[in-house]
Order: structure tokens, then sequence, then C-alpha cells
């Protein structure tokens, strides 16, 4: 078996490190040459690619039979060029790569937009509240629309990430004794590294296709956990200017039935210890 991995970071290398110790074949890409070396510990195999770079992800694509893509933008990024080119460029490298059996990618609940909290699922329209999230749905058609009988695209939706080196309390330790606008009453959708990992690999061995979302059960308000992160953690308290604008364009509750329905079970479905 062999599979790679385009785009190695967060959650590329725990993915990595576990399908390496499975006995997986792993091919590990990033676009920097300085951090081959950090990934040559967790992969068989490291290429440097850029997502735009029609030869370099041919050549990746040869012999694999498993493709995770889960790259990600930093905040200066462009959406477009990191995740829907990169996406046309391995649809367009497909009639090349007739070993491939499944893509897995990791997108965003922020394709569903603003719900007024409601839950949603699947099945449910994508109201794309802001351009980054209106190409990331754009992404997921284009994976889906390389769907074939022999080939499973399976998308994972996923929620706000935490886990090691990112905890909660690092995460909004910068909003500690700030007041925020709004009220705080969005629906706040987590998912912890290891379940991001577990999913992954369960689709992998299940070859599940489709859509999924990967989010925890317990979806607190934004409000709610903050005051709960801040309480555990001696925080100063964050306070909230309801005649303020919310600063939050998205507001749903994730359902995660449907993965639970295709066998995943979770290892961290509510905070712990926060």
């Amino acid at each position: 078996m062999k599979a790679a991995i385009l785009g190695c970071g967060y959650v590329g290398q725990a993915v990595a490190h576990l399908w390496k110790s499975q006995g997986i074949y792993v091919t590990a890409t990033t676009t920097s040459a300085d951090r081959v070396s950090d990934l040559q510990t967790v992969a068989n195999a490291v290429q440097v690619v850029h997502g735009s770079d029609a030869d370099g992800i041919a050549a990746l694509l040869q012999n694999q039979d498993t493709l995770l893509i889960c790259v990600g933008a930093g905040r200066q990024a462009s959406y477009e060029e990191i995740y829907l080119n990169t996406a046309k460029t391995v649809v367009s490298a497909l009639a090349q790569a007739p070993s491939l059996k499944q893509i897995i990618f990791t997108s965003s609940y922020s394709v569903y937009g603003n719900y007024g909290g409601a839950w949603v699922r699947e099945g449910d329209p994508v109201k794309p509240a802001t351009d980054n999230a209106r190409i990331m749905a754009e992404t997921e058609q284009t994976l889906l629309g390389a769907s074939t009988p022999e080939r499973n695209v399976c998308i994972f939706r996923l929620g706000g990430i935490y886990g090691p080196g990112r905890e909660l309390a690092k995460i909004y330790s910068r909003a500690a004794g700030t007041t925020r606008p709004g009220s705080g009453h969005e629906g706040s959708n987590w998912i912890h590294l290891d379940d991001i990992v577990g999913a992954i690999a369960h689709a992998q061995t299940h070859a599940l296709s489709g859509l999924y979302n990967l989010v925890q059960d317990e979806i607190p308000t934004v409000r709610e956990l903050i005051d709960r992160v801040c309480q555990a953690n001696q925080l100063e308290p964050v306070q909230w200017d309801p005649s303020q604008p919310s600063a939050r364009p998205y507001n749903v509750r994730v359902s995660n039935q449907k993965l639970k329905a295709a066998g995943y079970t979770f290892r961290h479905s509510t905070f712990e210890g926060i």
C-alpha cells in the first residue's frame, strides 16, 4: 500500500506518522526544502512540490493507492492558489495515475455559512459567507467531480482544530481580558487532532466516498467555550458587546452522525479538562 500526502503540516505529519507505523509507504510533500529533513522522520519519501506544478503532481501520483490533500493556507496566502488550483492540478493529473483508488481532502465547515445556529448535515446546501469559504466549496466540487466507480473521493468538513501544540488555552489566550463584538451566541464546532487522524485512517481503510462532517459531539456557544477556557486556565474573562455586530460570518451547529453511521468512533467527543 502506498499513500501520498499533499501538504504535510500539523495534520499531514500526524497522518504520515500513523500510516508509516502501519506499514504504508508514505510520500510526504512540502513546498519548502527546509522541511525535508523533518518530514523524513515521519515519511518514507519526501518531495518538494507546489500545487501548481503539473509535472511534479503527476510524478507524485505515480503508483500511489491513496492521496491525502491537507494543504493549509497561512493568513496572507491565497485560498484560490493553495486550495482550488491545487485541486485542479491534481484532477488534471489523474489520467496518468491509474492506480490511485482514493482521494481524501480536508475541507472546512465554513462552507455552510450562516444557518442562524441551526444544525446542518452533509445534504444541506452550502452558503459560503466569505470568499475563502466560497473557494473551499468550489474546491470540494472540483475534487468530487473526479470520483469514478474505481476511485473514491472523500471530503471531510473539519471544525476548528485543537490538540497538542494547539491547546484551547493557547488559542484563546490573546482574547483573555478583551471585549469582543456581539454576544458570542454562535455555535463553536471543534475537532481534536487525534480524531482527524483517526477519521482519515478510517476513510482509507473503509474506502469512504462523499461528504463527511468531522466535528466532535460537544458544540457549545463561542461564549460558553471561551468562559470555560478562561476559568480553567486562570485567564482574564472575556467581555462581550452586543451593541456591536459579531465578527463571525457563519453560525451553525454541525452534525457528525453520518461519520458515526459509517463506523467511526470518536476519541474526543467532548472537551476534556479544557
